[in-house]
């Protein structure tokens, strides 16, 4: 199972993902929920509830860069925990991504308004 919940924080909207991101109907969840911040100056993926991603969530993040880019949008991680930024690593994807550590998002977010909206993207997956 895998949930997105949208924070914004003026122009920035932080996707705070929770669960799997693998190939399927967790990606495609996603997609969609980073493809509706079209109007975002930046969007921040804060893994910090993402206990695992697989190849097609790492294709899925790379077309994701690759979209928010070409719509002159910031894109970044944030909060990625120690055996998904091994993920990265051994793909070499940290030298692609820009991931933030945990005390820089915190500290973003200590000093901006509470969220205009909040809004959640939830999936039910039958894998185990």
């Amino acid at each position: 199972m895998l949930n997105v919940f949208v924070e914004k924080l003026g122009d920035v909207h932080v996707l705070h993902i929770q669960g799997r991101i693998v190939y399927g109907v967790a990606t495609t969840t996603v997609r969609e929920a980073v493809v509706a911040q079209a109007n975002a100056s930046a969007v921040v993926l804060d893994l910090a509830q993402v206990v695992l991603i697989d190849a097609g969530g790492l294709g899925a993040l790379l077309e994701l860069r690759q979209w928010t880019q070409s719509k002159g949008i910031e894109f970044s991680l944030t909060n990625v925990r120690s055996l998904v930024q091994q993920v990265f690593e051994i793909t070499c994807l940290n030298t692609v991504f820009e991931i933030s550590p945990r005390q820089s998002m915190s500290h973003a977010a200590a000093g901006a308004r509470p969220p205009v909206v909040m809004k959640a993207f939830p999936t039910v997956c039958c894998e185990s």
